[in-house]
């Protein structure tokens, strides 16, 4: 048998790319519109500016202590669900009221988020949470 040239009019000899571009450029637009709708269902975080302590405004207070103290604008309480009822009468004053919570570190997470709980049963969606700025030690120092 003697060997015949073959037409190559049917055969592929080359990969089209534009569907696969296509398709990641579509997958892109979702992945990129899906972050943004769960980045919006995050509780946001006001966090205040360590550098100048002005730009901070404190209008409503609540400090969580270690030792299972409860302190609202200066006042001692015994129940922290009292929180609830002194936010509402502050919120009810001010609607633009902004909240900040400061909570020492060895505070259990429950407990700051009970806190933020009554203070948006009591209508405070501006809440902030307290911090303080890290001393970094000199350079060479041990």
């Amino acid at each position: 048998m003697a060997a015949s040239s073959q037409d190559d009019e049917g055969v592929i000899s080359g990969i089209n790319v534009t569907p696969l571009v296509d398709i990641c450029l579509v997958l892109l637009i979702i992945m990129m519109v899906t972050a943004r709708i769960i980045a919006n269902l995050q509780i946001s975080l006001d966090l205040p500016k360590t550098k100048s302590g002005a730009d901070q405004q404190v209008l409503f207070g609540v400090d969580l202590a270690a030792n299972g103290e409860t302190i609202v604008d200066g006042q001692k309480l015994e129940n922290p669900a009292v929180i609830r009822d002194m936010a509402q009468e502050a919120f009810r004053n001010n609607p633009e009221l902004r909240a900040t919570i400061r909570a020492e570190a060895a505070v259990p997470h429950g407990r700051v988020m009970e806190a933020v709980d009554y203070l948006k049963d009591a209508g405070i969606t501006k809440i902030a949470f307290g911090t303080a700025p890290k001393v970094e030690a000199p350079a060479g120092s041990n």
